[in-house]
C-alpha cells in the first residue's frame, strides 16, 4: 500500500516519526505544521526527495488555517489516501488558576477542533472516492483522568469519543476511521514528565506500529500493547482505590513552569 499521507504536527516527535516511516515506505507527503521552516530543515537534512513532499504552513486551532492548507493539498498534490490528525498539546492545569482556564480552552482548540477540522476537507472527497483513512492520534491517557492532566486527559478522552461517532457515520462509505492512543512515546512533548512512564517506545518505534495499524484500517487501538492491558485494569478499578493509587502522584508541569 502506498500513496499520499497527510500528516499534522509534523515538525518533531510523533508527527515526524509518522512522515519518515511512510516516506521510506514509498509514499508521498503533505506535511503540516506552525512551524514550516523546522518541516524544511528537518527533510533537507534527512535528504527527502522534494519531489515527493509538499509542505503547508497551518495551525490546527485556526478552522480556516487547516482547512486552506488542505485545499491546498487536493489542489497541489491530489487526494490524500491517509490523513493522520496529530497535532497536539498538553500541559497540566489547576482549575484554581484563572490562566489555566485559557489553557484548557487552548488544548481542546488544538487536540480536538482542530482535529475535526483536519478531518473536514477530506471526508466529502474520500466517501465521494469511496476510500480513505481518516487517523486520530488519542492517548493512553484518555482511558482515566489524572490528577493535574485534566485538560489532556479531558482532550483525548473526547478524541476517542469524536473518533467513534464519526466512524460510524460513514460506516459503509469505504472510508475508514482509525483511533490509535499512544503510550508513552520518547518525544519533546514527554521530555519533562516528572514521573515514570513504563513501556516508553522511541518515535521510530511507534511510527512503524501505527503504520501497521493504519494499513490493516484497525478501528482503536493501543500502542504498544503492554499499555493496553495496563489502561483496561486501571479501567476496572474502583474509584477510591484509583484515587488512592495515585495520591502523591507527580503532576504534570502547568504551562508557564519550567
Amino acid at each position: 500500500m502506498s500513496g499520499l499521507a497527510f500528516i499534522t504536527g509534523a515538525s518533531s516527535g510523533i508527527g515526524q516519526a509518522l512522515a519518515m516511516r511512510y516516506y521510506q515506505a514509498g509514499w508521498r507527503l503533505a506535511l503540516v505544521a506552525r512551524r514550516a521552516d523546522d518541516i524544511q530543515r528537518w527533510a533537507q537534512e534527512q535528504g527527502l526527495d522534494a519531489q515527493r513532499y509538499a509542505i503547508y504552513a497551518a495551525d490546527v486551532a485556526d478552522t480556516d488555517s487547516i482547512v486552506a492548507a488542505a485545499q491546498a493539498c487536493i489542489s497541489g498534490q491530489g487526494l490524500p489516501d491517509v490523513v493522520i490528525a496529530n497535532a497536539g498539546i498538553s500541559a497540566g492545569i489547576d482549575t484554581a488558576v484563572r490562566g489555566d482556564i485559557d489553557m484548557l480552552a487552548r488544548t481542546f482548540a488544538v487536540n480536538n477542533v482542530g482535529l475535526a477540522a483536519t478531518f473536514h476537507p477530506f471526508v466529502g472527497p474520500m466517501t465521494r472516492r469511496g476510500s480513505g483513512r481518516l487517523v486520530g492520534i488519542a492517548s493512553v491517557a484518555a482511558i482515566r483522568g489524572l490528577p493535574g492532566h485534566g485538560a489532556y486527559c479531558s482532550s483525548k478522552a473526547a478524541v476517542v469519543s469524536y473518533c467513534e461517532s464519526l466512524r460510524g457515520e460513514l460506516r459503509g462509505s469505504g472510508v475508514r476511521v482509525v483511533t490509535i492512543c499512544p503510550g508513552y512515546v520518547d518525544t519533546p512533548l514527554t521530555k519533562k514528565n516528572r514521573y515514570g512512564m513504563p513501556f516508553l517506545l522511541t518515535a521510530p518505534d511507534f511510527a512503524g506500529r501505527a503504520l501497521r495499524v493504519i494499513e490493516r484500517g484497525s478501528s482503536y487501538r493501543v500502542i504498544p500493547w503492554q499499555m493496553a492491558i495496563v489502561a483496561k485494569l486501571l479501567r476496572l478499578l474502583p474509584n477510591a482505590l484509583f484515587d488512592r493509587l495515585l495520591a502523591g502522584r507527580p503532576r504534570k508541569h502547568r504551562h508557564d513552569e519550567t
